[in-house]
């Protein structure tokens, strides 16, 4: 998933967690009234970051906190905002928060210290876990990097984040006499065909975290983000092939974006495609399938397909985050009530059916006629995209994302490109700089090279 980073003070951060922890950590359960339910008296304090899955649960809390008689003090800051506070949190050992979301990044570091619970203990004890939430139904794919090197699982995923490809006005595609592409060659061919047909919107954006937009052009040139993850942590930003796909990406933004198409955020993107103000976007699944939403201006033009491949190979972006429960929380018993709850097959379906919430990560709803029925998309079969990227994906190409020292390489990419599309540096220069300063944050992290 996707999400534009925000450096904030450090200062600022820790003095917000300090009063963050001074507000929250309270005793958390009060003497029940009456007994009558299960959790009287608890207040569970959880946070993720900003997300459509995270405003669609929202609004099933009240159910949670009616059957429980739990109440719920829910925090969805941006991404950035978010990943920065908790991994203070985290660090610091703070208790202020009962449930989490563990992101993908930081999985690796979060998980490696300790600063996570082995949910093991909670899944393998039918007291509190019955059998129906069958936690084999995740697929295996969405769990990988939330383990720990015995293997136990610190999280359960909420997400399955699967880049593909999408077009709003898919009829002036086929105008131009072009399909939705296969590859990146075609992909540059059409998008010039589509800015010499004109008469439709810009071709081209995509949102500007390109530390998470940029990878899968970088290894489907043959480029490679780290020697050989995560054994070799040597970061390879700066490589032929590396500053090719640099060049490639940034020109496609250039040429055929909108004005300020760097500044397309991840919710400014899926606006835009339901509007059909951009038209062909590589993008995450759970933004690509809302062109077909009953409300949007382009249900009847839009397309769906996979990423494109290059001379590489294939290599969309999968990322999963999952609910955790910190090391250092007070109420784990009550933490893993809300997560069974919150990831039950019977919810999910509900998120599925009413909300159209397709990012799932169980088996179990993939498998339903409906959700291939529901993913029918002018006769592209979402469903099966989706699940074909799910299945590239458990290649492990991806798991150079998980590894610790992966944030600041995430953040040289962003400027690189940046740099790139506006033409303050070429695609050399940008990368080899990057290359730099990668090399510079992993020796100051410790990572030998």
């Amino acid at each position: 998933m996707t999400h534009r980073r925000v450096l904030v003070p450090r200062r600022t951060l820790l003095a917000g967690a300090a009063a963050t922890a001074g507000l929250l950590s309270l005793p958390g359960r009060a003497p029940a009234q009456g007994g009558k339910k299960k959790l009287d008296g608890v207040t569970l304090h959880i946070a993720c970051f900003s997300h459509t899955y995270s405003e669609f649960l929202r609004a099933y809390l009240p159910e949670f906190e009616e059957e429980t008689g739990a109440k719920i003090a829910y925090e969805t800051p941006a991404f950035p905002i978010y990943n920065q506070r908790m991994d203070i949190e985290l660090s610091t050992r703070s208790s202020a928060h009962d449930v989490i979301n563990v992101t993908f990044i930081y999985s690796g570091r979060w998980v490696g210290a300790g600063w996570t619970t082995p949910l093991d203990e909670f899944l393998d004890d039918p007291k509190k876990t019955t059998a129906d939430f069958d936690a084999k139904d995740f697929l295996p794919g969405t769990t990988a990097a939330f383990k720990d090197a015995k293997g136990g699982l610190h999280a359960i995923p909420w997400i399955a984040d699967a880049q593909q490809a999408g077009a709003t006005r898919y009829d002036l595609i086929e105008k131009a006499g072009f399909k939705q592409p296969d590859t990146f060659d075609q992909m540059a061919a059409m998008l010039k065909a589509l800015k010499t047909q004109g008469g439709g919107p810009p071709p081209f954006a995509t949102e500007n975290h390109y530390g998470w937009q940029f990878p899968p052009y970088l290894l489907a040139f043959g480029g490679l983000i780290f020697r050989h993850a995560p054994d070799d942590l040597h970061p390879m930003l700066d490589t032929p092939e590396a500053i090719h796909a640099a060049d490639f990406f940034s020109q496609m933004l250039r040429e055929y974006g909108p004005d300020g198409v760097l500044s397309y955020s991840y919710d400014q993107v899926a606006t835009a495609l339901k509007q059909g103000t951009i038209n062909y976007s590589t993008n995450n699944e759970t933004f690509l399938v809302r062109m077909a939403e009953p409300d949007s201006s382009v249900k009847a033009t839009c397309a769906l397909s996979m990423m494109p491949a290059g001379p590489a190979g294939r290599f969309p972006n999968v990322a999963s985050h999952g609910w955790g429960i910190p090391a250092a929380a007070k109420q784990k018993d009550a933490s893993w009530e809300f997560i069974t709850w919150a990831m039950s097959k019977k919810l999910l379906q509900r998120m599925f059916s009413e909300k159209g919430y397709s990012s799932t990560t169980r088996q179990s709803i993939i498998s339903l006629p409906e959700f291939h029925q529901k993913l029918m998309i002018n006769g592209f079969d979402g469903g099966k995209i989706y699940e074909d990227t799910l299945n590239l994906a458990g290649g492990g190409y991806t798991v150079y994302r998980t590894v610790p020292p992966y944030p600041p390489i995430d953040r040289e990419l962003d400027k690189a490109i940046q740099t790139i599309v506006s033409q303050e540096m070429s695609a050399k220069e940008a990368m080899e700089r990057a290359q730099q300063n990668s090399l510079r944050a992993l020796k100051q992290a410790g990572v030998k090279l």
